[in-house]
């Protein structure tokens, strides 16, 4: 916490002197961000940082393996369908983002059948991404850091499959008023990756 705090204090002193005027307007206009960007929960991966952007740009969702699961109103918790819920129908989001990336700690867990420790939440999380495994492994034929890299990339793709489960993301992508992109990101060698029409992920 100490380390946090200074932190806290450098920014005050440091980044919102300098922004000042943005920061305030932000606070009373409220938010009206441009995208939607669902990411993984690995500390390594900051998508902000990555793209450059600034508060107020990109509405962040950040879970176990960067995955959207399928459109299910069932009246349990859905932390991830409730934030694009809001994204989309609240704040009028125009471009929806899956980032997934290298060296995935989940991915990586579920392609070795790796069981986590205390692990009451995250297998059955996991679950969403068990098409993108099997095409995976069927594709890699043991290979399984190529098969963890290939699910990886497949998980990006089930994921923006379930965001067309849900009936308001869903027309407003048959419209053109909301885009989706799937975009892999490679810290090692900072490459991001962006996927196309093809199928295939294209570096940008």
């Amino acid at each position: 916490m100490d380390k946090l705090i200074d932190g806290f204090h450098k920014f005050r002193e440091g980044y919102y002197k300098n922004n000042e005027t943005m920061l305030k307007a932000l606070a009373a206009k409220g938010q009206a961000p441009r995208a939607i960007v669902i990411a993984c929960s690995d500390a390594r991966m900051e998508p902000a940082i990555i793209f450059g952007t600034a508060p107020g740009d990109i509405f962040m969702v950040r879970n176990v393996a960067n995955l959207v699961p399928p459109y299910s109103p069932d009246g349990d918790f859905h932390g991830t369908s409730a934030a694009l819920e809001f994204a989309i129908l609240v704040l009028n989001v125009k471009q929806i983002i899956v980032m997934g990336h290298a060296l995935c700690g989940g991915i990586g867990a579920m392609v070795r059948g790796t069981q986590i420790s205390g692990d009451d939440f995250v297998s059955a999380w996991m679950k969403i991404a068990a098409p993108a495994r099997e095409r995976a492994l069927a594709i890699s034929k043991g290979d399984l850091n190529a098969a963890q890299t290939l699910a990886e990339k497949e998980g990006i793709k089930t994921s923006i499959a379930n965001l067309m489960t849900f009936p308001w993301i869903k027309s407003r992508v048959e419209s053109g008023d909301v885009a989706v992109h799937g975009i892999y990101f490679d810290l090692a060698i900072a490459t991001l990756y962006h996927l196309q029409d093809s199928g295939e992920f294209a570096a940008v």
